[in-house]
C-alpha cells in the first residue's frame, strides 16, 4: 500500500530515539517516530506512517491519546543506508485525509570496521592493532624517545568514512584525533603522541596502545586489539589517581 501525493496539512514528524545527524544501527534496531499533536485531533482518527511512501504502520487513536503526541514503530526491516523520507496521512471520519509534511533522514549501518561479535566483548577483531616502528616495539620507549614522542599508524579499515572520530588510547590516557576528511578515506592516519601524553600515562612494562572509531551518526567500532610496550621514564613522578575502567568511545560533547 502507498500514500497517494495531496497537499501537506500537517507537520512532519520526528524521530523520538536518534542521533540528531542521522540512524545509527543501534537506533534502526528500536527506531520510532514521533506525531506531535495536530489540529482537529479527536478520538477515532487513524494515524498511518510511511516510510519512502510504504506504509508501515497504523494506531486509531483512543480518548487517552487525543492532544497527546503519539509514538508509532518503524520495522528494521525498511531501514536501509541513504536518505529516507518520513511522513504520515491522518484518516478522520466524515473528512478527507490529511498528510503531514516529510521528515528526511540519513541512515548509516555501516560500523567502522564491521559489525563485531558477541564472543569478543568490547574488542574489535576486524580492526588491525596499530602499527609502531620495529626498534619501538622491540626495545620500547626509553627516557630519550620520550622527549621526542612516538609515532604510530592506524591502518584503513573497513566502513573507513568522511568525519570518523578516532580516539587513541595510550595506557589510561586518551587521545582524540581529528575527524577523518575526505583525501584520507582509505589511508593509513599516522599518529604522533606527543612527550606529555606519554608522561600522563606513566612508565609501564605492559603499557597498551589501542584506539576506537565513532562515525558521523555514532556508530562506535569497540577497540581494537591493544599492542604493548614497555615505557621507561627519565626521571620519576607521581602517578595519577587510578580511572574507571574506560568502555568504548562515547559521541564527542560539543562546545558551545
Amino acid at each position: 500500500m502507498t500514500c497517494t501525493s495531496t497537499i501537506p496539512e500537517l507537520a512532519a514528524p520526528s524521530l523520538a530515539n536518534a542521533c540528531r545527524t542521522g540512524i545509527n544501527i543501534t537506533g534502526a534496531a528500536r527506531l520510532e517516530v514521533l506525531i506531535a499533536p495536530y489540529p482537529g485531533m479527536d478520538t477515532g482518527d487513524l494515524i498511518e506512517l510511511f516510510w519512502d511512501n510504504c506504509y508501515v504502520g497504523s494506531r486509531l487513536l483512543t480518548e487517552a491519546d487525543v492532544q497527546a503526541s503519539v509514538t508509532l514503530r518503524v520495522p528494521e526491516s525498511f531501514i536501509v543506508n541513504g536518505s529516507s523520507r518520513i511522513h504520515y496521512r491522518v484518516m478522520r471520519i466524515g473528512r478527507g485525509p490529511a498528510l503531514s509534511a516529510t521528515h528526511r533522514v540519513q541512515v548509516k549501518l555501516d560500523c567502522p570496521g564491521g559489525r563485531t561479535s558477541t564472543l569478543s566483548g568490547d574488542e574489535n577483531q576486524g580492526l588491525a592493532p596499530v602499527r609502531i616502528p620495529d626498534a619501538i616495539r622491540r626495545h620500547g620507549v626509553n627516557p630519550s624517545q620520550i622527549k621526542r614522542g612516538v609515532p604510530l599508524t592506524i591502518e584503513p579499515y573497513l566502513n573507513m568514512a568522511v568525519d570518523d572520530a578516532i580516539t587513541l588510547r595510550w595506557g589510561d590516557v586518551r587521545m582524540d584525533l581529528p575527524r577523518i576528511k575526505s583525501s584520507e578515506v582509505g589511508q593509513p592516519v599516522n599518529v604522533w603522541v606527543p612527550p606529555e601524553i606519554i608522561l600522563e600515562a606513566g612508565e609501564d612494562l605492559r603499557l597498551e596502545v589501542t584506539y576506537c572509531i565513532l562515525d558521523r551518526v555514532g556508530n562506535n567500532s569497540h577497540w581494537a586489539p591493544p599492542r604493548t610496550l614497555t615505557i621507561g621514564c627519565a626521571r620519576s613522578y607521581s602517578r595519577t589517581p587510578p580511572k574507571a575502567p574506560l568502555m568504548a568511545a562515547e559521541p564527542r560533547r560539543m562546545k558551545p
